[in-house]
């Protein structure tokens, strides 16, 4: 029995790993890009319907705390104002069905994920990871 060949993901910090990015990659890939740490902002969160508008006005820092107690949030850079979407524990990104491996707050989905990979940790390149042949 011949098993799949795993590819292994992309590197951040080797851009040999990633591959110049074209739009067909996305019907024949695994969603590696969902594996990715995923940076938003406060109108990100509002827009998913984790934030409520109301909440603008408290410190940013009081709405970090609250959604890393509901498992929401992993961190965030009080500096820059970007929060840091929580990963499953295979690295998946907290909206991403492992089973079908499509994102199930797609219509809702962070701005992040809107320009991948026009911005991103590596501008026009992505971490491609194809979707396995079937055994014969």
């Amino acid at each position: 029995m011949m098993r799949p060949t795993l590819i292994a993901a992309a590197e951040l910090d080797r851009l040999d790993t990633w591959q110049k990015y074209s739009a067909p990659m996305c019907g024949s890939c695994v969603s590696s890009c969902c594996t990715l740490p995923v940076e938003v902002k406060i109108k990100d969160l509002i827009r998913i319907g984790v934030v409520d508008e109301f909440e603008m006005g408290d410190p940013p820092k009081n709405i970090a705390k609250r959604l890393q107690k509901d498992g929401i949030v992993e961190r965030f850079n009080q500096k820059t104002g970007i929060f840091t979407l929580q990963r499953m524990s295979n690295n998946d990104c907290l909206y991403l069905d492992r089973k079908s491996r499509l994102c199930t707050i797609y219509e809702l989905r962070p701005d992040t994920c809107r320009n991948h990979p026009k911005i991103g940790p590596r501008p026009g390149y992505c971490a491609y990871k194809p979707k396995a042949a079937a055994p014969r």
